[in-house]
């Protein structure tokens, strides 16, 4: 996993949503390692509560990114929460489309206008989401999921140009398939339908990825680590893929 030396981040506040698990988790504990002081944040108290106890983050807040509760002042956010279904597009009703949209999309809206004033008022600040090879490609099968994730990128590199002279970075991490529970559960959806193997489903998914495998979400939080750190000033606006070279 990349790293950066220890106390680079220290004194800098960290808020990661979907920090429970997956590459959210991975973020967290990366921030954390690099001296941050991190808050996760997700809709279950559980996952929340071992990444705090397991030291791999100060602290926890149980919330959803559609409708953030009250957030702290934080100089790094990293937005991980995210949702994917699967359907042909003629099965794809407005209710899937609203779904996807309100979480891979509005839910990143909702989380940067909710830490961006303390940002700018500070004169520094990371925004990091994590968006999608999806962002960069189309996929059979899912349209909306994809289509939400085309506009978190548009969200990004309009924002990153509003910011640009106050101190505040704004960039997506765009994963290939990644080892999480998203992917586990694409893996059993693929299985039911089509009676393929376990085995068969995963390849399936990571053929994708030149590297013939899944991503790792330590792989993912390493871009994010990056772009997190001071160094990155230059770094606004970007789509980082991590994906094998897929993209």
């Amino acid at each position: 996993m990349g790293t950066l030396p220890p106390n680079t981040l220290a004194g800098l506040d960290a808020l990661v949503t979907g920090g429970g698990s997956g590459i959210g988790a991975a973020c967290a504990a990366a921030l954390t390692a690099a001296g941050a002081r991190v808050t996760v944040m997700g809709r279950r108290e559980a996952p929340l509560r071992a990444m705090v106890e397991g030291g791999l983050a100060a602290s926890a807040l149980v919330g959803d990114v559609t409708a953030p509760p009250t957030l702290p002042r934080v100089a790094l956010l990293v937005n991980a929460a995210g949702a994917a279904e699967s359907a042909p597009f003629l099965k794809s009703d407005p209710a899937l489309f609203e779904r996807m949209w309100r979480v891979n999309l509005m839910g990143a809206v909702a989380m940067t206008q909710a830490v961006l004033p303390a940002m700018l008022e500070a004169g520094f600040g990371r925004v990091v989401h994590i968006a999608s090879t999806a962002a960069l490609r189309g996929y059979p099968y899912v349209t909306a999921y994809v289509a939400a994730k085309h506009g978190l990128l548009g969200l990004v590199r309009a924002l990153a140009q509003e910011v640009a002279a106050k101190g505040v970075t704004v960039n997506a991490v765009c994963p290939g398939f990644t080892d999480t529970d998203i992917v586990a559960d694409s893996v059993a959806r693929i299985v039911a339908k089509t009676g393929r193997t376990e085995a068969e489903a995963h390849a399936e998914l990571a053929k994708h990825n030149p590297q013939k495998r899944l991503v790792r979400p330590e792989e993912v939080a390493a871009a994010v680590l990056m772009l997190c750190a001071p160094g990155a000033a230059a770094i606004n606006g970007q789509a980082i893929a991590v994906d094998g070279g897929e993209t």
